[in-house]
């Protein structure tokens, strides 16, 4: 399973690499109004621009999808816990053997 998560991400950093390579021209990206009508802008590559502004959009999803795996985590955590207790507690108190023998029918 490894090696199939291993070639995954290799294919995917090839496809992003060519992305790059291929869209290598410098376009301006207006980033902030300045009072006189113009802009603070960068000249980036587009292929830069496109994964920056890609993992911006991905970076609250990733977050989310964190914080719901470490709140299961805890809660599972948490469950095995209680039965962990809850499967020692009857072993140490166990009810006493009752010796009281039924009398003999006559």
């Amino acid at each position: 399973m490894n090696i199939v998560r291993t070639v995954l991400w290799i294919a995917i950093t090839a496809i992003l690499v060519a992305f790059i390579a291929m869209n290598w021209t410098k376009v301006p990206v207006n980033f902030w109004p300045l009072d006189d009508a113009n802009y603070v802008h960068f000249e980036w590559p587009v292929g830069v621009v496109a994964l920056v502004f890609f993992g911006l959009g991905m970076m609250p999803v990733w977050l989310y999808l964190r914080a719901v795996r470490w709140r299961l985590q805890r809660r599972i955590a948490s469950l095995e816990n209680s039965l962990r207790a809850n499967s020692i507690a009857p072993a140490a108190a166990e009810a006493p053997v009752s010796t009281f023998e039924s009398a003999p029918e006559t």
